[in-house]
């Protein structure tokens, strides 16, 4: 029985076309352009297989082109109708070993027609069963009431083909197969071409989907004289679940902008409920009664560098070799060379974009991976030294390497071979053509640095006054020393990095290049010798004050500052002798207040002592004394409280004088 529903199933699929990969190109965020392409016969439509998750990238890409006239009809997909789902709407149950008799039984009433060699049975199903037998252990029947009236038992595993003469339902049970063979699959999705030609034709069908990044990586070989050579091989994975035969195969280096957006699963729309006011029952109205000649109203409304190389220490060589062991070091080492490579790849400006396009067809195997070269030229560079890391006493071993391939080299590893020997790795980023980059690939163990910083007090340089402010620009100057000791005996050439801090200049030097973040400075270093440089900068500060506010004191400070002025001190030396004339008046005007709080509490002293006195006889000659004295200090207490308005008049006169002098004040 599972042999007949496979055949059914298998016939519904066997008019699929193929087309097959001609041209893949691979991007480094993480998709692939596909180019297929095949022979399209009438009444044929074209499938292409896919996984679920990349329907939304195909979906969005995919474009099919007729070649030699005619036109495509129409696209079909598989849905994303979850496989639960689609078995919920069969009118039949569905479950993992079910038994034949089970599924008649739920399909009572149904036209059946069972074979049993040249014997053919049909009739409607009345009940089927799964019942114990004595002899074989299980046994399968399904009863039914024949065309001719006949109930009969029938034994389902003697019959050699059933089948459903509804057509509906036996395309229900089709769908329930191929149902479960999609659940098989491991969520794969096809896409059909369909066309209505009644000629054959060529068809190209191209497309997005996810695809791992290519990568690179590189060999920087340093000869004996001359350029040093780059090589150059590209990594890539296919992760299809068919083989790349012979396809024309492309690598695309740069950073387009790519997206997932959600085309393949149902999207759905939230609608409100809306009703017309006449599917309802109208209302009873009651209607105001008249009072004079207007009706009774009604209310209503409407209511978004440098990168770290791995350290390789050498092998310590012993104490002593034979002629034979040197004679084969030294045979290994002139054995080392670049490869023998055989470069077939075309490199040209896509727009923003570089592609490294093969010359011959390549071949990758499904789950496999292959190592292409793309690159091997001359290239310019230097060797030298690069301090970056102020933690380490020592600078990098590093190369400066100018990119004059005429080509985009895309960021990967790269390994360097100098000396007929392995040298170090370093990481370097995309280079674009004529561009350069510096990498370091080890530590020079040979070149020691130090460094010392020395900063001066903040020194003013300028002063202006306007509006009211008084606004002064100082500068803060900071030197950093370094002590470069070389003991190796060959000369050397040294780039210092230095962060380029915001706020501070460069103080009588310019930088050899600069970088985003840092400045970088050549230093030539002798052989065997030590070495200073020194590197000056600079950072202006800017304060304002209201003049207003400052006091003598303060005032007096940029009075006597070598930054102003003549005239500007003048100026400023009129508004300073004001200000220490309100701050005479001031104390003035205190003084004499507590002169006169003084006098105050004497004048209470003495009232006590002649309310005491008063009651006492004899004492008129102490109460005259008294009485003089407090007349004496009612004189003086007028006399300072004249003096403390006349300072305070002062303070006031002399206040409106400073702001005059200040409104007037610029320089």
């Amino acid at each position: 029985m599972r042999t007949v529903i496979c055949l059914l199933f298998g016939a519904a699929t066997m008019m699929a076309a193929e087309l097959n990969v001609k041209r893949v190109v691979l991007f480094k965020h993480g998709v692939g352009f596909f180019e297929r392409q095949g022979e399209l016969g009438p009444g044929e439509s074209a499938r292409l297989d896919f996984k679920s998750e990349e329907m939304d990238d195909v979906l969005k890409s995919l474009t099919v082109n007729v070649q030699g006239g005619g036109a495509i009809s129409g696209l079909r997909y598989d849905s994303s109708i979850p496989v639960q789902n689609k078995l919920a709407e069969l009118p039949f149950p569905t479950g993992d070993r079910l038994p034949l008799s089970t599924l008649l039984d739920h399909l009572r009433g149904s036209q059946l027609e069972l074979k049993f060699g040249a014997q053919t049975v049909t009739g409607t199903i009345v009940s089927s069963r799964l019942t114990a037998a004595k002899d074989s252990g299980e046994r399968e029947t399904v009863t039914l009431l024949t065309n001719e009236g006949d109930i009969r038992m029938l034994d389902l595993s003697a019959a050699t083909s059933v089948r459903f003469l509804d057509a509906k339902l036996q395309l229900q049970f089709k769908d329930y197969l191929a149902t479960m063979l999609q659940a098989r699959s491991r969520e794969r999705r096809s896409v059909y071409i369909d066309s209505t030609d009644a000629g054959r034709r060529n068809i190209q069908a191209t497309y997005m989907a996810p695809m791992p990044v290519w990568k690179s990586s590189y060999r920087l070989v340093f000869p004996a004289t001359g350029d040093p050579t780059l090589e150059g091989w590209a990594i890539i994975d296919n992760t299809t679940e068919e083989d790349w035969t012979n396809v024309r195969l492309a690598l695309v280096s740069g950073r387009p902008i790519s997206f997932i957006s959600r085309l393949y699963e149902p999207k759905y729309v939230h609608r409100e409920v809306v009703e017309l006011a006449e599917e309802g029952a109208a209302r009873p109205q009651v209607h105001a009664g008249v009072v004079g000649g207007v009706p009774a109203g009604r209310a209503g409304g409407v209511a978004g560098g440098i990168i770290g190389a791995a350290r390789a220490k050498a092998a310590p060589a012993p104490a002593m070799m034979s002629r034979e062991m040197l004679a084969d070091a030294n045979e290994a080492r002139a054995e080392f060379a670049p490869s023998n490579l055989n470069v077939a790849t075309e490199g040209r400006e896509a727009g923003e974009l570089f592609e490294y396009a093969f010359s011959q067809p390549v071949t990758v195997r499904r789950g496999q991976s292959a190592m292409l070269p793309f690159l091997q030229q001359k290239v310019s560079a230097r060797k030298l030294l690069i301090y970056s890391d102020a933690s380490s006493v020592h600078p990098r071993s590093a190369a400066e390497i100018t990119n004059n391939t005429g080509k985009t080299l895309d960021g990967g590893p790269l390994t360097i071979y100098d000396a007929n020997t392995y040298a170090g790795e370093a990481l370097m980023e995309t280079t674009k053509a004529t561009d350069k980059r510096l990498i370091s690939y080890a530590v020079d163990l040979g070149t020691r640095i130090s460094a010392a910083f020395e900063s001066n007090e903040r020194a003013i340089r300028e002063i202006k006054a306007a509006r009211g402010f008084l606004t002064t620009r100082s500068a803060v100057r900071e030197t950093k020393t370094f002590t470069i000791k070389n003991v190796d005996a060959r000369a050397k050439t040294l780039i210092i990095e230095h962060p380029a801090r915001p706020g501070y200049t460069l103080v009588a030097m310019k930088e050899t290049e600069k970088t985003p973040t840092a400045y970088r400075f050549q230093v030539n270093v002798p052989a065997s010798a030590e070495t200073k440089f020194a590197i000056e900068e600079e950072r202006l500060i800017e304060q304002t004050n209201s003049i207003t506010s400052l006091t003598p004191d303060f005032l007096g400070q940029f009075v006597s500052n070598r930054a102003l002025s003549a005239a500007a001190r003048q100026q400023l030396q009129t508004v300073l002798d004001k200000k220490r004339e309100v701050v005479a008046a001031t104390r003035g005007e205190a003084d004499a207040g507590k002169q006169i709080e003084e006098l105050f509490r004497d004048q209470q002293r003495i009232r006590e002592n002649l309310s005491a006195l008063n009651r006492v006889t004899g004492q008129q000659e102490q109460v005259q004394r008294y009485s003089r004295e407090l007349s004496d200090q009612e004189a003086k207490l007028s006399a300072l409280r004249d003096q403390q308005s006349q300072l305070r008049k002062r303070r006031a006169a002399l206040e409106s004088e400073i702001a005059a002098l200040i409104e007037k004040l610029e320089f």
